[in-house]
């Protein structure tokens, strides 16, 4: 007769957590303020992933995942989350995150939430303790700036592209917020990781950064909160800070309490348009035709004028106007419009 293997049973509180609560500024009662907490993540690609992953093991209570993506094999290098059957299926991001974080962590609670973040869904962030930006665009940014102090909740800025990478605290009415440090928005495009890459390290030490901050601040450890805008270039090897101890009494967010993004005034406008297209009225910025024809080349077929320049990426085709507007053909479904053109153009 073959011997019974005894069933394994899932690691309990204290054997699963000892390594941290022999962490001093942590100890017991910090793992249990960890465990009764809420985290929003907006964004689970590279960094977003990797910070997911640290933070279940620490054994926050509760992670909201809002991503609008979907795994491709080109997520593969960075995205640790994400396997090679996950870009076969094109399961959404915050789908698939779930499903790995529930292997990882079983007592935690994990939400899903397959959606562009937007004024019309700002309602996901009620209710965490914290809000973490692991996302790929300004205006997504902003957006979450004004939702945070609007409500005085914290929030943490993190963000990488090539082997450069940054990251800010961002506490309401004691530290400068996001608008205080970048009153506009980068003019014109820029560079974004479809077009000028990223290395995984680069990626996955700011979201070791911003994991370290979220469970100071979940702590109550205060005082040991970084309050500079950190940067960082893993390759060439340069590193900076400024300081962003204090609100800057004339900034239009947290001084005068103007909230554009969450009213949504300073937005992309997005509509149908036509058969099978979504048009994005961008907000205007200059766009540089040849600089852009430049990045895009290596992923498709680029043509342009003065007027228009054209971009064929697989299903898709893009037309992205000098003032910003860009028409995108292949789809009717906004958040693919959106994730493309932030892909390719920034925004």
């Amino acid at each position: 007769m073959a011997e019974m293997v005894p069933e394994s049973k899932p690691p309990t509180y204290s054997e699963r957590y000892s390594r941290q609560t022999l962490f001093v500024p942590i100890g017991f009662q910090g793992q249990k303020r960890i465990c009764a907490a809420k985290v929003a993540v907006v964004g689970c690609g590279a960094i977003g992933g990797s910070t997911c992953t640290l933070l279940a093991r620490a054994g926050v209570g509760s992670l909201r995942i809002i991503d609008r993506d979907y795994v491709e094999a080109s997520n593969l290098q960075r995205q640790l989350l994400f396997d090679e059957e996950d870009a076969r299926q094109s399961f959404p991001k915050a789908e698939a995150a779930a499903r790995k974080l529930a292997t990882i962590n079983s007592e935690i609670h994990v939400e899903p939430h397959v959606k562009d973040l937007t004024p019309h869904t700002i309602s996901l962030l009620d209710g965490v303790d914290l809000v973490l930006d692991c996302t790929d665009n300004f205006e997504t940014r902003y957006l979450i700036n004004d939702f945070a102090v609007e409500r005085r909740k914290p929030w943490i800025y993190a963000a990488a592209v090539g082997s450069y990478a940054v990251t800010m605290n961002v506490l309401p009415g004691e530290t400068a917020c996001l608008a205080c440090i970048f009153p506009e928005p980068p003019r014109g495009s820029f560079a974004t990781c479809e077009t000028a890459g990223i290395l995984s390290s680069a990626a996955n030490l700011v979201a070791s950064v911003q994991a370290a901050e979220t469970l100071k601040l979940l702590v109550g450890a205060d005082g040991s909160l970084r309050r500079t805008l950190l940067s960082f270039d893993l390759w060439t090897n340069e590193r900076s800070e400024i300081s962003a101890a204090s609100p800057r009494s004339d900034c239009h967010v947290c001084g005068e309490r103007t909230f554009d993004y969450l009213g949504g005034k300073a937005g992309p406008h997005i509509t149908l348009c036509g058969r099978n297209s979504v048009q994005i009225h961008e907000r205007e910025r200059p766009i540089d035709f040849p600089e852009v024809s430049s990045r895009l080349v290596a992923h498709g077929e680029v043509r342009y004028n003065d007027m228009v320049l054209k971009f064929w990426r697989e299903a898709y085709e893009m037309t992205l106007f000098r003032d910003g507007r860009a028409i995108i053909k292949g789809t009717t479904d906004p958040m693919v419009a959106r994730s493309l053109y932030a892909r390719f153009v920034g925004s």
